[in-house]
């Protein structure tokens, strides 16, 4: 009998099994592919979870933490104008294939029972609760689900416009590209580009990520994409590819649910965040976190798994929904007929600050 079992060993998953290690419970972490991997992500980590990262990674990793790019602004391209925003404190540039593997050592380093390809085939119970995987069953007297947002544990709703959306990913090698996350709009999708940090020798300002969200009749490859927008086909002419493209879908986007039947629920396994507010890893981090440090009152004995689940929840919905709602409307607006959307790029181009604040409503 575990204290707590974790499904899915990415950052949300790793946060909550880290937090409640260190306090003395027994954990079980499962993960049913193997690290490391390349997986569609932007790799952008907001300032605020650079701390809270720092705090879970093990003394050995510090370097990842340490050397990362640093990100000091963002902008943006939609309809032939350019908004630029300050990213104050600075955010970090870390690959996944880096991140998720050194969580991963770093919940092992902290005495977690951490087991790779291992499959969830079904979870029975409401506390305890009893995991059947094909290696045998296990026990445990939580459980938080972070295996992420196309795990078959999580049902989603279809996309209530019917139209499918792909994520899409890839390295590319780039001269001096700057210091920046630019975000290229174009109907039908966006594709966001930042210098990345990867810690295998190479020089790591020759470097981007290149990570697309689009609707699946606009493209289904990255080379589609970059001819969408004019001044994303230009720079990337001179671009040569680093890594195999990667590819997710469907994308779908719906209200979070941060607890169910006892269940906690973390990263995108409550919740899938619009990428191109780039808060995706810090959201896994801190639901992780958060997950955690509910919990850590009833392995004392002091609430029972019901009232720590409620807990969550309320905490969740106060600090946490409030982004994928901010979030929501800006997609609504950057999505609304050229002839209404341009007045209001007019409006955030002459007044930075209104671009600085809805910046701070997603983090």
């Amino acid at each position: 009998m575990y204290d707590l079992i974790v499904i899915g060993g990415g950052p949300a998953g790793t946060s909550a099994a880290i937090t409640c290690a260190r306090s003395g419970a027994r954990v079980l972490l499962l993960e049913r592919r193997r690290f490391p991997r390349h997986k569609v992500c932007g790799e952008f980590v907001s300032a605020e979870s650079l701390e809270l990262l720092f705090s879970l990674l093990d003394a050995k990793h510090v370097r990842l933490f340490s050397e990362a790019v640093r990100i000091p602004r963002g902008r943006v391209f939609l309809d032939g104008r350019t908004l630029q925003a300050p990213i104050d404190p600075a955010a970090a540039s870390i690959s996944r294939f880096d991140l998720d593997a050194a969580l991963w050592d770093s919940a092992q380093r902290c005495g977690i029972d951490g087991r790779q390809q291992t499959d969830v085939r079904r979870i029975s119970g409401i506390g305890p609760f009893t995991i059947e995987s094909p290696v045998g069953e296990f026990e445990g007297r939580a459980l938080i689900n972070a295996s992420g947002r196309g795990s078959k544990l999580n049902s989603g709703a279809a996309d209530a416009s019917g139209r499918k959306w792909l994520g899409l990913k890839g390295h590319f090698a780039e001269s001096s590209p700057p210091a920046s996350v630019d975000l290229y709009f174009f109907d039908g999708g966006y594709c966001g580009v930042q210098p990345v940090d990867i810690s295998d020798g190479d020089e790591r300002n020759g470097r981007v990520n290149a990570c697309a969200m689009v609707r699946a009749d606009v493209a289904s490859t990255l080379a589609e994409v970059f001819v969408r927008h004019p001044r994303l086909r230009e720079r990337s002419l001179g671009w040569k590819p680093l890594s195999d493209p990667v590819s997710t879908s469907p994308l779908v986007f719906r209200e979070p649910q941060p607890e169910r039947d006892g269940i906690l629920m973390a990263g995108d396994a409550a919740g899938f965040v619009d990428p191109f507010v780039g808060d995706g890893i810090s959201l896994a981090l801190r639901s992780g976190r958060l997950a955690g440090e509910c919990l850590i009152p009833f392995f004392a004995g002091t609430i029972t798994l019901p009232e720590a689940a409620r807990n969550y929840r309320g905490t969740y919905e106060r600090r946490l929904t409030p982004v994928f709602r901010t979030s929501s409307k800006i997609r609504r607006m950057l999505s609304l007929p050229q002839g209404v959307r341009i007045p209001i790029l007019r409006l955030l181009e002459k007044t930075p600050a209104i671009t600085r604040y809805l910046v701070s409503k997603t983090r």
